[in-house]
């Protein structure tokens, strides 16, 4: 008697949640393209059709990317009103809007911005590293990952580090939210959280418009495309809002997935240790190994074939950047970890298309420079034994919550 195929669920077992790998390899053998009854979506697991449905934002739309399957329940909806509306943000948007939407925020991070942020970073880094480089013994996810990556976006936006802990929690609120699974209660708590973080970039938003300043904000007050009208203060609330967690929690999972990655490959941290040149190699291949956005969602906006099977007009999708990344069709030997691999540059960690990452180049050069500064400084850096790695419990976002580490200090 056959096994039914394996079915895909919000509720991830733990097992799941520390390696969801095994269960995309057995999603992309028995089925591929599969309806979640748990969830109410399609999901999309093998390399070509993920690929597919990317560079066809015609009849794959990005509307309505963050709904959950399961609606909130009526306590979240209410404190949720008592804050801005969400209106869509780049990644949950569609052209034209997202088109015009796009522009300006390439505008705002224009290339010389982001490299002119370099010196700023490394210093940043540089002085996070220095705080614990004599103890032997750190979480990185605490002390690194993610206070870098909030104080660099930060600065681009032109915050205080003042704030940093509670725009820290915030993100948190929202990752917590976005998952829904938790408790009720702790969803309205969030709910609150996300409600504060939209008031406090009204706040900024205010102030710029009294009195810009040379950061982010007062770029996307000021940037046009073409005919059409400035961005209004609900639009730069929630892209601001997306902007703050992508260049936060996504850049510390990267930077976690890369460590982690290479923690656990000594012969790559030897490779690395010995040509720092090789890092940026090794960055794409964190990005296609362990991605940190594990998939997105998508609505067919007709009825569509794909991958042999007949998907509903209107239907939901989960597209599994993750496992298409480890698709033996698309990547040689997928659940090594290769840097050197040929095939590196096909992987999907950023997205695909017109929603390819925009802060991209800027995750890299972060990530890069806490590398390098990392074999630089500590000495026979390796896992902390006896000390399990956690993980983010959401299906979307995977990273380690604490990375326990140690090294000979000098």
């Amino acid at each position: 008697m056959s096994t039914p195929p394996p079915a895909f669920s919000s509720r991830f077992e733990p097992r799941y949640v520390d390696d969801p790998y095994p269960l995309y390899a057995r999603l992309r053998q028995e089925a591929p393209v599969q309806f979640s009854e748990d969830m109410h979506l399609w999901v999309v697991s093998r390399y070509e059709d993920v690929k597919t449905v990317l560079l066809n934002p015609g009849d794959f739309l990005s509307a309505n990317a963050f709904r959950n399957p399961v609606p909130p329940a009526p306590e979240v909806l209410a404190a949720l009103a008592e804050g801005y509306p969400q209106v869509p943000a780049l990644v949950d948007d569609d052209p034209p809007n997202h088109t015009r939407m796009r522009v300006i925020v390439t505008k705002a991070l224009a290339p010389h911005r982001v490299s002119a942020m370099e010196p700023r970073v490394r210093a940043i880094a540089a002085e996070l590293v220095d705080a614990f480089a004599r103890e032997g013994r750190a979480d990185l996810v605490g002390r690194l990952a993610f206070p870098l990556p909030a104080r660099v976006i930060g600065a681009i936006m032109g915050l205080p580090d003042s704030d940093l802990e509670r725009l820290k929690s915030w993100t948190e609120d929202l990752s917590t939210l976005s998952a829904g699974n938790a408790p009720v209660p702790r969803q309205v708590e969030c709910a609150r959280g996300l409600v504060a973080i939209q008031k406090y970039l009204a706040g900024h938003i205010a102030e710029r418009r009294r009195a810009p300043k040379d950061d982010l904000i007062s770029a996307l007050i000021e940037a046009r495309h073409e005919d059409t009208p400035p961005l209004s203060d609900v639009e730069l609330i929630s892209l601001l809002s997306m902007l703050h967690f992508a260049g936060h929690e996504t850049t510390a999972n990267l930077l976690g997935n890369a460590v982690v990655m290479l923690l656990q490959s000594p012969e790559l941290l030897v490779a690395l240790r010995r040509d720092a040149s090789r890092i940026p190699a090794a960055i794409e291949e964190a990005l296609r190994f362990d991605a940190p956005v594990q998939g997105m969602m998508r609505t067919t906006r007709r009825a569509v074939t794909l991958g042999g099977v007949e998907v509903p007009e209107g239907a939901r999708l989960l597209v599994l950047y993750a496992s298409a990344n480890r698709d033996a069709a698309a990547f040689h030997e997928p659940d090594r970890a290769q840097p050197r691999r040929s095939d590196v540059g096909r992987h999907l960690g950023f997205g695909l298309g017109i929603h390819h990452c925009i802060g991209a180049p800027l995750a890299r050069m972060e990530v890069r420079i806490a590398l390098e500064l990392l074999l630089e400084r500590l000495p026979g850096l390796r896992l902390a034994p006896g000390n399990p790695l956690l993980y983010v419990p959401n299906f979307l976002h995977r990273g380690p919550r604490r990375l326990l580490v140690e090294w000979d200090p000098a």
